[in-house]
Protein backbone atom coordinates (compact mmCIF):
# COMPACT_ATOMS: atom_id res chain seq x y z
CA UNK A 1 0.00 0.00 0.00
CA UNK A 2 2.97 2.33 0.33
CA UNK A 3 2.89 3.96 -3.08
CA UNK A 4 3.60 7.57 -4.01
CA UNK A 5 0.59 9.84 -4.33
CA UNK A 6 -0.34 13.51 -4.68
CA UNK A 7 -3.02 15.37 -2.80
CA UNK A 8 -3.99 18.85 -1.65
CA UNK A 9 -3.62 20.33 1.83
CA UNK A 10 -5.94 23.31 1.60
CA UNK A 11 -9.43 24.18 0.47
CA UNK A 12 -9.59 26.83 -2.23
CA UNK A 13 -11.86 28.37 -4.83
CA UNK A 14 -11.68 30.18 -8.16
CA UNK A 15 -14.23 31.87 -10.38
CA UNK A 16 -14.64 31.84 -14.15
CA UNK A 17 -17.21 33.78 -16.18
CA UNK A 18 -18.08 33.00 -19.78
CA UNK A 19 -21.06 34.37 -21.77
CA UNK A 20 -22.56 35.71 -18.53
CA UNK A 21 -22.57 32.28 -16.88
CA UNK A 22 -20.69 32.25 -13.59
CA UNK A 23 -18.67 29.14 -12.69
CA UNK A 24 -17.22 28.83 -9.17
CA UNK A 25 -14.71 26.03 -8.66
CA UNK A 26 -14.20 24.66 -5.14
CA UNK A 27 -11.49 22.23 -4.10
CA UNK A 28 -11.43 20.24 -0.84
CA UNK A 29 -9.12 17.62 0.67
CA UNK A 30 -11.22 14.57 1.64
CA UNK A 31 -10.41 11.18 3.13
CA UNK A 32 -13.60 9.25 2.36
CA UNK A 33 -16.81 9.17 0.34
CA UNK A 34 -18.70 10.33 3.42
CA UNK A 35 -16.47 13.36 3.83
CA UNK A 36 -16.82 14.18 0.12
CA UNK A 37 -20.62 13.95 0.39
CA UNK A 38 -20.61 16.19 3.48
CA UNK A 39 -18.55 18.87 1.73
CA UNK A 40 -20.77 18.64 -1.34
CA UNK A 41 -23.86 19.07 0.85
CA UNK A 42 -22.35 22.24 2.36
CA UNK A 43 -21.77 23.74 -1.10
CA UNK A 44 -25.29 22.84 -2.22
CA UNK A 45 -26.66 24.51 0.91
CA UNK A 46 -24.50 27.59 0.36
CA UNK A 47 -25.48 27.81 -3.32
CA UNK A 48 -29.07 26.59 -3.02
CA UNK A 49 -30.06 29.08 -5.72
CA UNK A 50 -27.42 27.94 -8.25
CA UNK A 51 -28.42 26.38 -11.55
CA UNK A 52 -26.07 23.42 -11.03
CA UNK A 53 -23.58 22.11 -8.44
CA UNK A 54 -21.52 19.58 -10.38
CA UNK A 55 -18.71 17.62 -8.79
CA UNK A 56 -16.11 14.87 -8.94
CA UNK A 57 -13.79 13.25 -6.41
CA UNK A 58 -10.98 10.71 -6.38
CA UNK A 59 -9.79 8.74 -3.34
CA UNK A 60 -6.53 6.88 -2.69
CA UNK A 61 -8.53 3.66 -2.51
CA UNK A 62 -9.23 4.00 -6.24
CA UNK A 63 -12.85 5.08 -5.79
CA UNK A 64 -13.97 7.99 -7.97
CA UNK A 65 -17.36 9.57 -8.49
CA UNK A 66 -18.76 12.41 -10.58
CA UNK A 67 -22.09 14.08 -11.30
CA UNK A 68 -23.42 16.43 -13.98
CA UNK A 69 -26.20 17.59 -11.62
CA UNK A 70 -28.65 18.23 -14.43
CA UNK A 71 -26.23 19.42 -17.10
CA UNK A 72 -26.20 17.41 -20.36
CA UNK A 73 -24.59 14.01 -19.79
CA UNK A 74 -20.79 14.09 -19.84
CA UNK A 75 -20.44 17.89 -19.98
CA UNK A 76 -19.63 18.63 -16.33
CA UNK A 77 -18.82 15.79 -13.93
CA UNK A 78 -16.53 13.86 -16.25
CA UNK A 79 -14.56 16.95 -17.37
CA UNK A 80 -14.02 17.90 -13.70
CA UNK A 81 -12.91 14.34 -12.94
CA UNK A 82 -10.49 14.36 -15.88
CA UNK A 83 -8.87 17.58 -14.64
CA UNK A 84 -8.33 16.01 -11.20
CA UNK A 85 -6.80 12.92 -12.80
CA UNK A 86 -4.63 14.99 -15.14
CA UNK A 87 -3.01 16.53 -12.06
CA UNK A 88 -2.62 13.04 -10.53
CA UNK A 89 -4.55 14.06 -7.41
CA UNK A 90 -6.26 11.75 -4.94
CA UNK A 91 -8.27 12.41 -1.77
CA UNK A 92 -9.59 15.43 -3.59
CA UNK A 93 -13.12 16.75 -4.19
CA UNK A 94 -13.88 19.43 -6.78
CA UNK A 95 -17.29 21.10 -6.94
CA UNK A 96 -18.13 23.56 -9.70
CA UNK A 97 -21.18 25.72 -9.08
CA UNK A 98 -22.86 27.35 -12.08
CA UNK A 99 -25.16 30.34 -12.23
CA UNK A 100 -26.71 30.40 -15.70
CA UNK A 101 -26.25 33.71 -17.50
CA UNK A 102 -28.96 33.30 -20.11
CA UNK A 103 -26.74 32.27 -23.03
CA UNK A 104 -26.47 28.59 -23.98
CA UNK A 105 -22.88 27.38 -24.19
CA UNK A 106 -23.42 24.12 -26.05
CA UNK A 107 -21.85 20.80 -25.05
CA UNK A 108 -18.32 21.83 -26.03
CA UNK A 109 -18.62 25.14 -24.24
CA UNK A 110 -19.82 23.44 -21.05
CA UNK A 111 -16.95 20.97 -21.10
CA UNK A 112 -14.45 23.81 -21.50
CA UNK A 113 -16.08 25.96 -18.81
CA UNK A 114 -16.28 23.22 -16.16
CA UNK A 115 -12.74 22.08 -16.96
CA UNK A 116 -11.46 25.65 -16.71
CA UNK A 117 -13.14 26.32 -13.36
CA UNK A 118 -11.70 23.09 -11.92
CA UNK A 119 -8.22 23.85 -13.29
CA UNK A 120 -8.26 27.39 -11.86
CA UNK A 121 -9.13 26.03 -8.41
CA UNK A 122 -6.31 23.48 -8.62
CA UNK A 123 -3.85 26.23 -9.55
CA UNK A 124 -4.56 27.82 -6.17
CA UNK A 125 -4.09 24.61 -4.21
CA UNK A 126 -1.14 23.55 -2.08
CA UNK A 127 -0.25 20.25 -3.74
CA UNK A 128 2.02 17.79 -1.99
CA UNK A 129 3.57 14.59 -3.22
CA UNK A 130 3.87 11.82 -0.63
CA UNK A 131 6.79 9.45 -1.22
CA UNK A 132 7.32 6.04 0.40
CA UNK A 133 9.96 6.28 3.10
CA UNK A 134 11.67 4.36 5.86
CA UNK A 135 11.59 5.58 9.43
CA UNK A 136 15.08 5.17 10.88
CA UNK A 137 16.79 5.60 14.25
CA UNK A 138 20.43 6.12 15.16
CA UNK A 139 22.61 7.60 17.90
CA UNK A 140 25.66 9.87 17.61
CA UNK A 141 28.31 11.17 19.97
CA UNK A 142 28.14 14.98 20.14
CA UNK A 143 31.48 15.50 18.39
CA UNK A 144 30.41 13.23 15.55
CA UNK A 145 27.01 14.88 15.34
CA UNK A 146 28.61 18.32 14.90
CA UNK A 147 30.75 16.93 12.08
CA UNK A 148 27.90 15.12 10.31
CA UNK A 149 25.10 17.66 10.83
CA UNK A 150 25.35 19.19 7.31
CA UNK A 151 25.26 15.71 5.74
CA UNK A 152 22.28 14.67 7.87
CA UNK A 153 20.37 17.86 7.05
CA UNK A 154 20.78 17.19 3.31
CA UNK A 155 20.21 13.43 3.40
CA UNK A 156 17.21 12.80 5.65
CA UNK A 157 14.32 14.50 7.44
CA UNK A 158 14.79 14.30 11.23
CA UNK A 159 11.46 14.60 13.03
CA UNK A 160 12.78 13.97 16.53
CA UNK A 161 16.20 14.78 18.00
CA UNK A 162 17.00 14.13 21.66
CA UNK A 163 20.07 15.78 23.16
CA UNK A 164 20.84 13.52 26.11
CA UNK A 165 24.05 11.61 26.88
CA UNK A 166 24.27 11.15 23.12
CA UNK A 167 22.27 12.65 20.24
CA UNK A 168 19.33 10.36 19.44
CA UNK A 169 17.78 10.91 16.02
CA UNK A 170 14.61 9.56 14.48
CA UNK A 171 14.18 10.47 10.83
CA UNK A 172 12.40 9.64 7.60
CA UNK A 173 14.25 8.96 4.38
CA UNK A 174 12.98 8.05 0.93
CA UNK A 175 12.70 4.29 0.67
CA UNK A 176 15.04 3.91 -2.30
CA UNK A 177 17.71 6.02 -0.55
CA UNK A 178 17.67 4.21 2.81
CA UNK A 179 20.34 1.61 2.05
CA UNK A 180 22.63 4.16 0.43
CA UNK A 181 22.22 6.50 3.42
CA UNK A 182 23.07 3.72 5.86
CA UNK A 183 26.28 2.91 3.97
CA UNK A 184 27.28 6.57 3.73
CA UNK A 185 26.70 7.10 7.45
CA UNK A 186 28.77 4.02 8.28
CA UNK A 187 31.63 5.31 6.13
CA UNK A 188 31.52 8.88 7.46
CA UNK A 189 31.41 7.68 11.06
CA UNK A 190 34.09 4.99 10.54
CA UNK A 191 31.59 2.34 11.56
CA UNK A 192 30.62 4.03 14.84
CA UNK A 193 26.96 4.52 13.94
CA UNK A 194 24.37 1.79 13.48
CA UNK A 195 21.14 2.62 11.72
CA UNK A 196 18.02 0.82 12.91
CA UNK A 197 15.28 0.52 10.28
CA UNK A 198 11.82 1.06 11.76
CA UNK A 199 8.37 1.10 10.14
CA UNK A 200 7.39 2.29 6.69
CA UNK A 201 6.37 5.92 6.43
CA UNK A 202 5.85 8.80 4.02
CA UNK A 203 7.69 12.03 3.41
CA UNK A 204 6.01 14.94 1.66
CA UNK A 205 7.26 17.46 -0.87
CA UNK A 206 5.45 20.57 -2.09
CA UNK A 207 4.61 20.61 -5.80
CA UNK A 208 4.58 24.08 -7.26
CA UNK A 209 1.60 25.10 -9.40
CA UNK A 210 1.12 28.03 -11.74
CA UNK A 211 -0.51 30.18 -9.09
Amino acid sequence: MFKPYRTIKNSCEAEYIVNKSRFIGYLFPVESEKEAEEQLAKIKKKHYDATHNCHAFVLRSGISRCSDDGEPSGTAGVPILEVIKAHHLVNCLCVVTRYFGGILLGAGGLVRAYSKAAALAIEKAEIYEYLPAKRIYFELEYSLYNTLEPFLRESCEPDNIEYVEVVKITANIEEHKAEQFEKALQERSSGKVTVKMLENAYISKRILTKA
